[in-house]
């Protein structure tokens, strides 16, 4: 019985990274399309595009998971929400963003 629970826990650990890397794949498709023109290629921000718009754009890589997806969905500041990205969608850049350098 033991045994059975430790196989099982395994394999939802591995379904989980699985399911991870398959949404920062996701995540990174839609990062480059909705995302990388103002937030620049490793999130640290498009500077042009901050002095433009007199803001500071953080670092995506250090912020948490639901400000991130509050601002991709809800907008924040400047930034209106991102009408062509769902809440899943919006999970997968997400975890794709926290792969990025803080």
């Amino acid at each position: 019985m033991k045994m059975k629970l430790l196989a099982s826990g395994i394999v939802m650990i591995g379904l989980g990274v699985v399911s991870a890397w398959d949404g920062a794949a996701k995540g990174k498709d839609l990062y480059a399309k909705a995302c990388k023109s103002c937030h620049g290629a490793e999130g640290q921000g498009n500077p042009t595009i901050a002095k433009m718009l007199k803001v500071e754009l953080k670092p995506l890589g250090a912020q948490s998971a639901a400000d991130i997806k509050n601002a991709i969905l809800k907008g924040v500041g400047k930034m209106k929400p991102v009408t062509t990205v769902d809440a899943k969608q919006a999970d997968d850049v997400v975890v794709f963003v926290h792969t990025l350098k803080k």
